[in-house]
């Protein structure tokens, strides 16, 4: 409910905007027509962001946020209700116009699906393609024929029209394309992303991918030849002359752009700028889509096409981080204008809903049983079928820009985009939760041992994940001056792609652990660069060992006087988490005794490794500052938020302050490793608390928990009083 809450924030300028600017004139038909399309983009994106955030938390893939909130807010829902200024609605529906939503609003979400595809083309991994290929091959088509067969005969039977007309055949092609952005995420998860199962799904979604666009192409040829009225042209001749025009042109423009990707990347270097490439590299995306409508094909074919050919390069990940910030504002748009072109009043019809459903149905059964039973003769057996059934089971973005081809083109009446649209829901939500339980389900799900190819995995193991972040850092530099380049994947642990020409290591970070997944010939390699790190590293610590003077900047520190009121202590400190008379006598059983309290509280849920990075911290330098203060601290993946406890000794205990006195009051410090945690500012805000203001005094009086508590409170209250 919170992410519908912030809406409300935006929502209310954006209708305050609306009656402020009610009187005033169009100024202009192009100017009225651009005002109209930036207040659009802003609603959708607020709109898409909102619903894709919801469906997140309710572990659900957000496009389908972003559809249902384009639905709510298309022409067909609210967007059509007037308001102050926009007597049609801010969506207002076009009547007698292929498309409900403005040309403008439809070039955008055009634009998007160009990038989309074209990042799609970029993801895809050819060597593990080519490693897998007659596996994946295999699933893909099998996949492929089952799905436009099914999909085809279902629009036959439900629209009474021949099996090569062009709805028959868009519900064909529709229901071939899979959707592996979502699979690739459960298998990134689950760390099956190299599995057999895995490559297999990945390498048979490139092959669905790459014939699907071609039947995509066909389809568009055969349809524009019937709807020209020349019915009686249309024979098998005429249709394999289609087919040979568009595997000939995309067949060709794709061995081109890989025989020259290095010549195009050689280029691209020279701009020097990483922006400067991604941006020229979608420029030549652009300029290969436009290439192949004007050819009879799909725009999305050429982004895919350039995106393919740049993807054996080592600027494919450059480019796919450098255009993520333009993917995540624009991709979001294309999903929700996606859900405008939906008219729901189609499904207050029994007959619609059936044939959706049935449509559905068929799809899941299709890819589940075509790619599933055809993987048994593949060296899996009946648990890795199951898994690569169920991965091939998604659908997603390629239906969908198939789909608003279909309706673009007049090919697709709004029922038919309707069931593309409940077909791509169905398939989006059934798959993920089934796909995940086989994967946790024990057992390989090939009948003999895998196969590892040419890959070598080489570990380096450590004590302490300070070390190993250290030396991460140290290893990316050298790297980056042998001129590799470096991607962080997007999953839960730190996964990196590392490239440079034809050389590709994988390199997985974890706490106390560095793992390097590359070819036999590369292990030398990266063995060196990782020894000749490490003794950079060891010569840097030395060096700072020497020349630097920690108790000097714990002076500095401790000097603090004043302080911004960063942290309002009563919202972070709770009663509960303060010990009055601390047991120990020693700094570790007083780390212990305030992390039990944290613990009581359910504010620590892994005790002994909390105490651990607490201490390895100590032993680094001590945290005990001036004045009987000590603030012992650690920052971790374990924590959510930051959290304190404080502890108070009046005899005092030694903590190997700065000047030598003993402890007397502890404030035991945690925070997570999140880049919004204040780590810094509280440690900041507890050392200008306990120099020349009082607050030790004051505390070493206290009687009770709550006064402890209302020293720290009103604290704050002074600091944010005073500013």
């Amino acid at each position: 409910m919170k992410v519908i809450s912030r809406l409300l924030i935006p929502a209310s300028v954006f209708l305050f905007s609306l009656q402020l600017f009610a009187s005033e004139g169009s100024g202009g038909d192009l100017v009225h027509k651009m005002m109209l399309l930036i207040f659009q983009l802003a609603v959708i994106v607020f709109f898409a962001k909102a619903f894709g955030a919801l469906f997140e938390k309710f572990s659900m893939p957000s496009v389908l946020g972003e559809l249902i909130a384009g639905v709510v807010i298309g022409p067909y829902l609210l967007g059509a209700i007037a308001l102050p200024g926009f007597e049609h609605g801010l969506f207002p529906l076009l009547a007698g116009a292929t498309v409900p939503v403005s040309p403008e609003l439809y070039g955008v979400a055009t634009l998007a699906s160009i990038l989309l595809l074209f990042l799609a083309g970029l993801e895809t991994d050819i060597e593990m393609f080519l490693s897998y290929s007659f596996a994946g091959s295999v699933v893909g088509v099998a996949g492929i024929i089952s799905s436009f067969f099914i999909g085809a005969f279902t629009g036959v039977f439900f629209l009474d029209v021949a099996f090569m007309s062009p709805p028959a055949l868009f519900l064909g092609v529709m229901s071939t394309a899979t959707s592996v952005g979502i699979t690739a995420r459960i298998l990134s998860e689950r760390r099956k992303m190299d599995s057999p199962e895995g490559v297999t799904i990945l390498a048979g979604a490139v092959i669905d991918d790459v014939l699907g666009i071609i039947l995509l192409a066909v389809a568009l040829g055969i349809a524009s030849v019937m709807m020209s009225g020349a019915h009686e042209e249309i024979h098998w001749g005429h249709i394999a002359l289609i087919a040979f025009k568009a595997i000939g042109v995309w067949l060709g423009f794709t061995i081109l752009g890989l025989i020259f990707a290095h010549k195009i990347s050689s280029n691209l270097k020279k701009l020097g700028s990483k922006h400067s490439i991604a941006v020229v590299a979608f420029g030549l995306a652009l300029l290969l889509a436009g290439i192949f409508e004007q050819a009879g094909l799909a725009m999305i074919v050429g982004a895919y096409v350039m995106g393919l050919s740049l993807s054996k390069t080592d600027l494919s990940y450059i480019i796919q981080e450098e255009l993520h910030p333009l993917q995540t504002f624009l991709v979001p748009i294309f999903f929700a204008v996606m859900g405008m072109l939906v008219d729901l009043r189609v499904f207050a019809s029994k007959e619609i809903l059936v044939f959706g459903l049935v449509y559905s149905l068929g799809a899941v059964v299709a890819k589940f049983a075509g790619c599933g039973i055809s993987s048994l003769f593949l060296g899996f057996n009946k648990l890795g079928a199951t898994r690569i059934g169920l991965g091939m089971i998604p659908r997603g973005e390629v239906a969908l820009i198939i789909a608003g081809i279909g309706l673009a083109n007049g090919i697709l009446d709004q029922k038919v985009f309707g069931v593309s649209i409940m077909m791509t829901l169905i398939t989006t939500v059934v798959a993920p939760p089934l796909l995940d339980i086989s994967l946790k389900k024990p057992g390989k799900g090939t009948v003999k041992d895998p196969i590892t190819g040419n890959t070598e995995t080489t570990e380096f193991n450590f004590n302490s994940h300070i070390v190993t972040e250290a030396l991460v850092g140290h290893i990316r530099d050298y790297f980056s001056k042998e001129g590799f380049f470096i991607y962080m994947m997007p999953v839960d642990y730190n996964a990196y792609q590392i490239r440079k020409d034809n050389i590709i290591i994988k390199m997985n970070h974890y706490p106390e652990k560095i793992e390097f997944i590359t070819s036999k010939e590369d292990v030398a390699f990266v063995k060196t660069i990782t020894y000749e790190a490490f003794i950079q590293l060891y010569y840097r610590v030395e060096r700072i060992s020497k020349d630097a003077l920690p108790e000097e900047m714990r002076k500095t520190i401790s000097s603090t006087q004043t302080s911004r009121d960063y942290i309002n202590f009563g919202n972070i400190l709770d009663p509960d988490c303060i010990k009055k008379d601390l047991e120990s006598d020693t700094k570790e059983g007083v780390v212990r005794e305030l992390v039990s309290l944290l613990e009581a509280k359910g504010l620590v849920h892994d005790y002994e490794s909390v105490v651990k990075e607490v201490l390895e911290r100590e032993s680094v330098i001590s945290t005990g500052m001036e004045n009987g203060f000590a603030c012992p601290h650690a920052r971790s993946d374990s924590f959510d938020h930051v959290q304190i406890a404080v502890g108070i000794k009046k005899s005092g205990l030694d903590f190997q302050s700065m000047d030598k006195k003993p402890a007397k009051v502890i404030v035991l410090l945690l925070s997570s490793t999140k880049d919004n945690d204040p780590h810094i500012q509280v440690l900041a805000s507890l050392a200008s608390m306990f120099v020349n203001n009082g607050g030790m005094d004051k505390l070493l009086k206290a009687k009770s928990n709550r006064e402890v508590w209302d020293v720290f409170n009103a604290y704050s209250a002074k600091r944010t009083a005073g500013n």
